[in-house]
């Protein structure tokens, strides 16, 4: 499979795109407001603990409190206390255990089995134990107004805040300082034997029993060298970390994680990336910069874009990100799926093309189902879709075709990096889907609460506007020779064009040697832009369109 990772710069966003065999599998957006959080280390104080949900919220410095759930705290702050409602033991003399004790045990489970130490437990005594009730309650030993450094885990969506922990991990290019376990634990995807027990021997020459790590992907075949580098990297930062910490008496930042460019390449370009092709100067001086440092084989594989077709344009996915943004997706066969949100889930609707007859619609409902799944997965993939999800697929009476469809979907789900279930379909054609929530979805990156509508749908964000506006600009200047242009616009969109001492217009007729005159239009969706030639007196706009814009939206 060829895997290419392809990264587009405008003035107000970046995009980075990952193609496998020249399909678009995952996509991701960068703009200055929706701010990254995910990774950064804060030091919290306690504003309120809720023993009932088990759970504290925590002051971050950000607009909203921080939620820290009791399973997300380390031993620093746990003191168990088991507290009896009755007999411990249920009727078959099994213990009771407290599901957030679970949760923890499962993960330090997990590094153990990594570091070749086996659960004493035996699995079907475990499985039997997760159906018990719980009748166990666990405390902290934290208090309100009390300081502790905690660490982002899940951005902040909808009215809720970002989720934090208290098990702080710093990532580097092949390893993850984890200060507070001195366990070493190995990648799963690191399927090999004996290079899992060669890179567990380099870590432990250089962590010295002082600090937990976790080895990643990246880190095959390298040397103790390149840990080396890698750890002395990883502790400068966390001694950084302590530092502030002994002197703050505030909540602030401790840390800051890379920006989403930077943290692609860190985590996602290793061995079976072809290319990595970036179409701004910047970028590819920093990511080669990063390389130098970390992976210098790989700098031959990453490509400055110098044409003049827009990068996304040129390796044909724009449509494809374009239908990311719609509620229907079209299936080869003529049928289709059609995707919602809700406030509490989302929901995806498989509908059929045109049956041949009543005696054939098992036949076309299983064909139409078997299309939809590697759409659906893909789709989810790409719109970073969270939370539960509720799949409809068109009604089967066979329990055959529901069970290969159900199987059929866990392995198009294999592909994807978040955590996933899948649930089997009921007797409705009803599948349930659970999939970690970390990002905001592509929908809560590039669209905004309208203004008209209250909230009833959604627009474009005044960004995406602008970036659609750049990326016609470029068609423009590849395909005309023209040099003046009226830009006819929404009231919203003609302020945010013209704010700032050095406004987003003007720079854009610097970066494209245009002279742009704006014109405010209020019959215009906010939306949608016009352009005119100065020269010709005739509307241009559809002439230097990438994709149908109107098309895709009806």
């Amino acid at each position: 499979m060829k895997k290419v990772i392809l990264i587009n710069s405008a003035i107000n966003e970046n995009r980075i795109a990952i193609t496998e065999d020249g399909k678009l599998a995952e996509y991701f957006v960068e703009t200055p407001d929706k701010e990254k959080y995910v990774g950064n280390i804060y030091l919290g104080r306690i504003t309120r603990i809720l023993p009932s949900l088990n759970a504290a919220f925590v002051d971050i410095g950000l607009k909203q409190n921080a939620f820290l759930h009791f399973s997300d705290v380390d031993e620093r702050f746990r003191q168990i206390i088991w507290e009896e409602e009755g007999d411990a033991f249920n009727e078959n003399g099994f213990e009771r255990e407290n599901s957030v004790i679970n949760e923890i045990d499962s993960m330090l489970e997990n590094l153990n089995e990594k570091n070749g130490k086996s659960s004493s437990k035996p699995n079907n005594t475990r499985k039997r134990q997760e159906n018990l009730a719980i009748n166990l309650n666990l405390k902290l030993d934290i208090k309100e107004n009390q300081l502790i450094p905690v660490q982002v885990v899940r951005e902040a969506f909808a009215n809720k805040g970002v989720k934090v922990t208290t098990r702080i991990s710093i990532p580097g290019r092949y390893l993850v300082l984890v200060p507070d376990f001195k366990i070493i634990g190995v990648s799963r995807k690191i399927h090999s034997p004996q290079e899992r027990r060669r890179l567990r021997s380099l870590a432990a020459k250089i962590t010295n029993k002082e600090f937990g790590c976790i080895i990643r992907t990246a880190a095959v075949g390298r040397d103790l060298e390149d840990f080396e580098s890698d750890w002395a990297n990883l502790k400068e930062t966390w001694e950084k970390i302590q530092k502030k910490i002994a002197t703050a008496k505030e909540p602030m930042l401790l840390y800051k994680d890379m920006e989403l460019t930077t943290s692609i390449i860190r985590d996602l370009f290793r061995n079976d990336v072809d290319k990595v092709i970036v179409d701004s100067k910047k970028l590819y001086k920093e990511i080669v910069e990063y390389l130098e440092d970390y992976s210098p084989e790989f700098i031959e594989r990453v490509e400055l874009y110098k044409g003049k077709t827009p990068l996304f344009d040129y390796y044909q996915i724009e449509k494809d990100i374009e239908l990311t943004k719609q509620r229907k997706v079209p299936l080869p066969s003529g049928g289709s799926i059609i995707i919602d949100q809700t406030e509490a889930m989302f929901i995806i609707d498989v509908n059929s093309g045109k049956l041949v007859s009543e005696a054939t619609q098992e036949i076309n409902a299983f064909r139409t189902n078997m299309e939809a799944v590697n759409e659906i997965a893909r789709q989810i993939r790409l719109r970073d879709l969270a939370g539960i999800i509720i799949v409809d697929f068109i009604d089967m009476h066979d329990p055959i075709n529901r069970k290969k469809i159900y199987y059929a979907m866990r392995r198009a789900m294999k592909k994807d990096r978040a955590k996933a279930v899948v649930f089997p379909l009921t007797e409705l054609s009803l599948m349930q889907i659970t999939r970690q929530r970390i990002n905001l979805n592509i929908s809560e990156k590039v669209t905004e609460v309208c203004p008209l509508c209250k909230g009833l749908g959604r627009i474009p964000t005044k960004a995406e506007v602008l970036t659609k506006i750049e990326r016609w600009l470029k068609n423009f200047k590849s395909k005309a020779k023209e040099f003046r242009l009226r830009l006819y616009v929404h009231p919203h969109i003609a302020e945010y064009l013209t704010e700032g001492n050095i406004s987003r217009l003007t720079k854009l007729m610097l970066k494209y040697f245009v002279r742009i005159k704006l014109v405010i239009d209020e019959s215009l969706p906010i939306d949608q832009f016009k352009f005119e030639s100065v020269k010709q007196s005739k509307d241009i706009t559809k002439e230097f369109l990438e994709v149908n814009y109107d098309a895709t939206l009806n």
